[in-house]
Formats: C-alpha cells, sequence, structure tokens
C-alpha cells in the first residue's frame, strides 16, 4: 500500500513539475499577442470556472461558504492568482526570450525561498548548511540570468525590473503554498477553488482599472482567438491538473520528498525550447546544474537531519518504557 502510494505520488508531482516547465516556453508564444495582465487573468478565471463546478458536485454548495476565513482566503488567492501571475508573466513578457528562462529558474528556487521566508516571519536563522545550499542556488542562478555577461548589472533598467516582478511573483506562490496549512480540515478540492475565484475576482478589479485609465490594452476577440490553443494548454494543464496534482502529490509524499520533483521545471522548459530553435548556453546550463544540486543537497541534509531525530526520539522512548518497566 505504502508503495502503491508512493508511485501514485511521484507521478502526481512529476505531472505537476513538467506542465509547469511546459507552461513558459507556451506563455512565451501567447505574450507576443497579448498583455501578460489579461493573459494572467483570462487564464485563471477559466480555472476558477472550472473548479468551481467540479467543487459544486462533488461536495454541493455549502462547500462555497468561506466560514469566517475569508480574508485569510482573499490574501493567499491574491498572492497565488494574482501577484504571483502577473508578476511572473509581466516579467517574462518584459524580458523577452531570455524571461522564459529566468521564470523557469526561479520557479526551481521556491524551496529555498520558503527557507528565507520562514527566516524573516519566525526570526529562527536556517543551520549553516542551508545557507551555504541557498548561496550555491543562487551563484546557479545569476549565472543563468546573466548569460556569464557582467554588464547585465550596468542595465538596471532592461533586466533588473522584470526580474524584480519575477521574483515577487515566485514569493506570493510560496506564501500560498505556506498558508495551505491553515486549511488541512478543507479538501485541497476546495482550497484551490475557493483561493482561485478570490484572487480571480481581484485580477479583474486591476485589469479593469487599467483599462478605464488606459495603461493595458483590452483584448479583442481576434487576439484572444489567436492564441487559443496556447491558453487551452495553459488552462487545462500548467492552470487545473498541475495545481490539484502538486496538492495531492504533496499529501502523498510529504513537502520533503515531494518537492524534489519542481527540479524538472527548468530541465523540461530547456528540452521545449531546444526542439524550438533556442540555443542554451554553457552558463545557463551550468547555472541550472548549480541550482538543482543545491536543491538536492540541501534536500538529503534534510533526510538526514530527520532520519537523526527520528533516532533519538525512538531511543528516548524505548528508555522511558524500560524505565517505566523497571522493578520499583
Amino acid at each position: 500500500m505504502l508503495k502503491k502510494q508512493i508511485i501514485i505520488g511521484s507521478i502526481l508531482c512529476l505531472i505537476a513539475s513538467m506542465s509547469w516547465g511546459a507552461m513558459f516556453p507556451v506563455a512565451h508564444i501567447a505574450l507576443q499577442q497579448i498583455d501578460a495582465f489579461y493573459f494572467s487573468f483570462i487564464r485563471y478565471f477559466a480555472v476558477a470556472v472550472i473548479l468551481s463546478v467540479l467543487l459544486w458536485m462533488k461536495e454541493g454548495r455549502a462547500s462555497f461558504r468561506l466560514e469566517g476565513r475569508g480574508k485569510t482566503l482573499l490574501f493567499l488567492g491574491t498572492m497565488a492568482f494574482t501577484v504571483y501571475n502577473m508578476g511572473v508573466f509581466l516579467g517574462q513578457q518584459l524580458m523577452g526570450e531570455a524571461g522564459t528562462i529566468a521564470a523557469s529558474i526561479m520557479e526551481v528556487l521556491m524551496p529555498l525561498i520558503s527557507i528565507m521566508v520562514l527566516w524573516i516571519t519566525t526570526k529562527k536563522v536556517p543551520n549553516k548548511y542551508t545557507l551555504t545550499s541557498i548561496g550555491i542556488a543562487l551563484a546557479g542562478a545569476l549565472l543563468v540570468i546573466t548569460n556569464g555577461n557582467l554588464s547585465f548589472f550596468m542595465m538596471a533598467g532592461q533586466h533588473l525590473v522584470p526580474l524584480l516582478l519575477v521574483f515577487v511573483g515566485v514569493i506570493g506562490w510560496v506564501v500560498y503554498s505556506m498558508g495551505e496549512s491553515r486549511f488541512r480540515d478543507w479538501s485541497i478540492l476546495r482550497y484551490s477553488t475557493l483561493t482561485c475565484l478570490l484572487g480571480s475576482a481581484v485580477s479583474f478589479v486591476i485589469v479593469t482599472l487599467a483599462s478605464v485609465f488606459q495603461l493595458v490594452p483590452v483584448p479583442t476577440w481576434h487576439t484572444i482567438l489567436s492564441i487559443k490553443y496556447e491558453m487551452a494548454f495553459m488552462i487545462l494543464l500548467p492552470g487545473l491538473a498541475a495545481l490539484l496534482c502538486w496538492n495531492s502529490g504533496i499529501k502523498l509524499l510529504s513537502p520533503l520528498n515531494g518537492i524534489l520533483f519542481i527540479n524538472f521545471v527548468p530541465i523540461t522548459t530547456f528540452v521545449i525550447m531546444a526542439f524550438q530553435g533556442y540555443q542554451i548556453s554553457n552558463y545557463e546550463f551550468y547555472g541550472t546544474l548549480l541550482i538543482i544540486f543545491a536543491l538536492l543537497r540541501n534536500n538529503m541534509y534534510q533526510r538526514k537531519s530527520q532520519r537523526l531525530n527520528d533516532n533519538r526520539a525512538y531511543s528516548a522512548g524505548r528508555m522511558a518504557n524500560t524505565d517505566v518497566g523497571a522493578p520499583r
């Protein structure tokens, strides 16, 4: 039974990670036709509708009640489906083809960003091993993002602003993922649906105001239809399937094991871009390897620490039982 659970969980996490890896090259094609804000809104509005139908059929009308958690759900939904999507895709759009790789690499940094967020919020300093892994991962990310060109740092207006948008977006998804622990008494479908609905509502307000003040062009039906295949893919795979597969897979494997599959994101991105004709440089290739090495290194250390703690707890339990059973 345990082996079957591991296999199913691994398949689900792999589907999600490869879907996200394929997401960025597909988005690059669509973003040449449509604004990033409307692209993000339309995508997750459609996902929210599909999720709502599924939730209604499976759990009924009562499952749409917020139960006094509306503010938390609104915040988390905004972080995931507004801040993450609009930040990542706007940054990717501004950077052009290079933004496809940059956005993919930022996804892989999520586990380490989670550690940094916990460091800030709990004031608990990570151990030296984890800090070293973060340093290695950041070095790899810089290799990919700069492509070995030091003049990158002199072009702040052209590159750093888009990268900052992507980075803020990724932090938004990390916050959303961490917030899921507050809703363990809810089903994955219910949590995903309500946060997606509320996040899409915020996105609707943003695109409406941006259009009213003529900051963002309203896409025509011709524009939307011109990216119908890309949008269908973005909605069904990296939008709907990946969201549900990832949450389900993590639940079956545990975050410690499931998070390793995030390494397939840039690998999938690179494979698809290679088929599209993009020439991957040595800096991008070795930078990605550094990031994956840092994540595997830190994960192995976490596993070792967890085994030691489990052994200590087991030994302490045996000693306690021996003391209780000893003659007085």
